[in-house]
């Protein structure tokens, strides 16, 4: 099956809808280890770049420049440049043409991580997104299942609980950041779960 435009702009779309449906736990965890805002910053982001998406003509990689462009301007944390490039980066993977088959969904997947450590420097282990993004795009690239590959990205999200954040806003309380989830991390599995429903629905 393919993977259209309009599958991008639904993907895009349930993106916006499950950080909204998110955004109260996602800025409880944040409450714990940082500044409480993770949860709307990520709704406000995905909203922005759905909006964007939804209007946004021409080829797959048009549309995904929209949402990075859209995500980039609501959100000014942290998390703006880094999905904004990995947005960037998935266009760029998914090319100028109206569709791909839904398997190269995985080449998206790992688009974004390499987009997010470009941008963020980060490294697996010192408790950030990258955390799930990297065990995901990892599965990805070996082929796995689009559920091996949502498994991948929660097991990495959860192992952030026995990290000492080493980099970020969460680095400055050391090991008090100990037995708390990062929630970039667990908002990055969410998306990474929505990516791998379009890819089964494809």
């Amino acid at each position: 099956m393919e993977f259209t435009t309009g599958n991008l702009r639904a993907l895009l779309g349930a993106f916006s809808q499950r950080m909204a449906t998110e955004r109260d736990r996602l800025c409880a965890l944040d409450g714990v280890i940082g500044d409480a805002d993770h949860g709307i910053a990520m709704e406000q982001g995905m909203k922005a770049a759905s909006d964007a998406a939804q209007v946004a003509e021409g080829t797959l990689q048009d549309v995904f420049n929209a949402a990075a462009k859209g995500f980039l301007n609501a959100v000014g944390a942290s998390s703006g440049p880094l999905y904004a490039t990995a947005l960037l980066r998935a266009g760029k993977a998914a090319g100028p043409r109206l569709s791909m088959p839904g398997a190269d969904l995985r080449t998206i997947i790992v688009a974004m991580r390499d987009g997010i450590v470009q941008r963020g420097k980060a490294e697996p282990g010192q408790k950030t997104m990258l955390d799930a993004w990297g065990p995901a795009a990892d599965a990805a690239a070996d082929g796995q299942s689009a559920d091996a590959i949502v498994a991948a990205a929660r097991q990495g999200a959860e192992a952030t609980r026995n990290m000492v954040a080493t980099i970020g806003r969460a680095a400055r309380l050391g090991e008090r950041s100990l037995g708390h989830p990062d929630p970039g991390s667990i908002s990055a599995a969410m998306l990474i779960e929505e990516i791998c429903n379009a890819m089964k629905a494809a």
